[in-house]
Parts: C-alpha cells; structure tokens; sequence
C-alpha cells in the first residue's frame, strides 16, 4: 500500500504532536479509579469549567460516553429520540439495544438537525402499551449532516420541549469546539440545556486517546458504575490525560484553521466538473463523485495511490476530515490531484 501523506479520512487520524508527547512523558500519576490521579483530576476540572458542569469522567472514547449516558438515562424498553443520522443510531454497534435494551426513534431533520416541533410528535403519550420516551440526544457537530451546527435557539427550543415532558437530555459533543470556534458560542451555552455531555480529545484536538463525559455530581457518581461495568477502568491514566489537557491548552483555538481548510477543499471540489460538495459549516466535507463516473471507493482507491485518503460513505458519497495534520498546503496538494484524477476519469482512462 502507498505511504498515505495526506490523511483526509477522518479527525481520529491525528498524532501527538513533539510538545504534547514531552509533556504526557511528564504527566504526574495516581490511581485514576480511586481518583487519585492528579492529571485526571485537573482534566476533569477543566471539562467542568469548559462545560459549566459540576462533575466529570475522563472515558476511553466517545462512544463509551455515549453508552454509559444512555445507561444512566434509560431503563429497558424506554425509547430514545434522536436524529435518523445520529452517530449512535448507526456507528456504536446497535449499543442502546445491547447494553441498555432502549429502542432509537429517529427523526428526519434537516441536515441532522430535528426541530422542537418535531421532537413534539414524536413523545409518546403515557400508556401501558408504548415504550416510554425518556431521553432525546443531539449530536454537535453533526457528522452525516456534514459537520452541520445546531443553532443554539434550536437547541433551547428542543431542551425545553423535552423538559416540558420529563424527558433527559444528552448532547454527543464529540466535535462540539469545532462549532465553538465556528460561532463564537461558549461550549458552556451549549451545554447548558443538557444533562449529559462530551467532548472528545482524539479528533480535532489531537490527543492519542480519550474523551469526558459530564454532567451533574449524582449523574457522574452513577456513571461511575457503568463505567466499571463496561471495563472503562484505567488506573494511571494521567500519561494519556495529559493528552487531553495540553490539547485544552494549545489546541481548541486552531481548530479554526481546519474549519478554513474544509472551506478551501470544499470550494476547490465544487470547482471540479463531475463533482457535487454539499454545505460545509466545520470541519467535514461530503462531495458525491458520480459525476465523474466513479463509485467512491474507485475515487478512493485513485487517491491512495497518490498518497491521499479520504472515507468512503457509500455509492458515490465520499467524505473528508481536515484537522491538525492537514495543512493549507496539503489541501491545494489534495485539489491538484483530484483534478488530476477527475480529468483521467472523463479522457475514460483513470489510472489505478
């Protein structure tokens, strides 16, 4: 396989840079499920502080946020309201039905984002014989909206209506600082019509591992126990949490320059006969390459050859991720050879 140079496949792609592994290699340890680990511990300060929450975790990854909120959130046989493209509808293995028995009722919003009135007729009434709606989750940025922003108005207008009806809140925020740095909106805004909340470390952000879960002290206190159920025990955790915290530190305001490339590639794509790119508001741009007469994987595959990669999404839908690893540069780079490749499609002779 070609050495891949520029990696476009997605944001979890990023690598510590020299100053982060210097000070992870630094980073005072304890017994993390004892909460004695004195990096953890700052880490779980700063989410609190980022997040205007009163207590947090510091978890593998994202999707065991994900899993041990809905298992706090739910009991079996409640339902979950979320959006038809939401990540843990499709990309956590079936998690709700596995390790909280809870049923998914997607609703089809607009570029991942439902409305109030939407979410409105989709609670159930009481009765014995529906499930009962419990949580609603709201995915900042969407990812198969294409990195779309939920307007924070959107947000309080879908909180109140959920709380209107007893039901809990939860946000995936695995790229929530993208929208931060996108809008100018504090993550605490955001946050704040939310029970639950993450932020992920090992996308835009650049740290090896991890991402944190927060919300209310009796929230996270039984998070705690999932958390063990699930095998999220870590120990001396600061080595990687260190990640996390020099990422906080160095890393959220940049996040501004992957927004801008995928603004650049995404007007660069558009630019190129055969290739169809749908709005881009952060970091991720979907384009559709039938134009070129080319499923996605061919494009990919043509790519790779020239040490390129981005993610195939199916038929002809492709996606790219910019982030930490990807400079300006490398964009033009990319579009050149794009380019390159969408003329060789069109002459009928695309090298392989």
């Amino acid at each position: 396989m070609p050495e891949i140079r520029i990696d476009l496949s997605s944001d979890t792609s990023t690598r510590p840079t020299p100053a982060m592994r210097d000070f992870m290699a630094a980073a005072k340890v304890g017994d993390e499920q004892r909460r004695e680990d004195p990096t953890v511990n700052r880490l779980v300060e700063m989410v609190c502080d980022l997040l205007g929450k009163e207590d947090a975790m510091y978890l593998p990854s994202g999707t065991m946020c994900n899993a041990i909120a809905l298992r706090v959130h739910c009991q079996p046989s409640d339902e979950i309201i979320m959006d038809e493209t939401g990540h843990t509808r499709h990309f956590e293995t079936g998690g709700p039905a596995a390790l909280c028995g809870a049923l998914v009722y997607p609703l089809p919003g607009e570029r991942g984002v439902f409305s109030a009135a939407q979410l409105r007729t989709a609670i159930r009434p009481p009765s014995n014989y529906f499930p009962r709606s419990r949580l609603i989750v709201v995915e900042q940025t969407s990812n198969l909206g294409g990195g779309s922003i939920w307007p924070l108005a959107t947000i309080q207008e879908v909180c109140a209506v959920a709380e209107e009806h007893g039901l809990a809140r939860h946000m995936d925020g695995a790229r929530l600082l993208n929208a931060v740095v996108a809008t100018g909106i504090p993550a605490r805004d955001y946050a704040a019509p939310f029970d639950s909340v993450w932020i992920d470390f090992s996308k835009g952000l650049g740290a090896p591992v991890g991402a944190a879960l927060a919300g209310s002290q009796s929230f996270i206190q039984e998070a705690w126990r999932w958390k063990h159920q699930f095998g999220g025990a870590m120990r001396q955790s600061g080595i990687i949490a260190a990640g996390a915290v020099y990422a906080l530190q160095h890393h959220v305001e940049r996040l501004a320059e992957d927004n801008a490339n995928a603004q650049t590639l995404a007007l660069g794509l558009a630019e190129v006969e055969g290739i169809q790119v749908r709005p881009v508001d952060t970091n991720l741009v979907f384009f559709n390459v039938g134009g070129l007469g080319l499923a996605a994987e061919q494009f990919n595959q043509l790519l790779t050859a020239r040490g390129v990669r981005v993610s195939v999404i199916g038929g002809s839908q492709a996606r790219a991720v910019t982030h930490l690893d990807v400079s300006a540069t490398q964009i033009e780079e990319t579009l050149a050879i794009v380019r390159d490749i969408a003329v060789e499609a069109q002459s009928g002779a695309p090298r392989t």
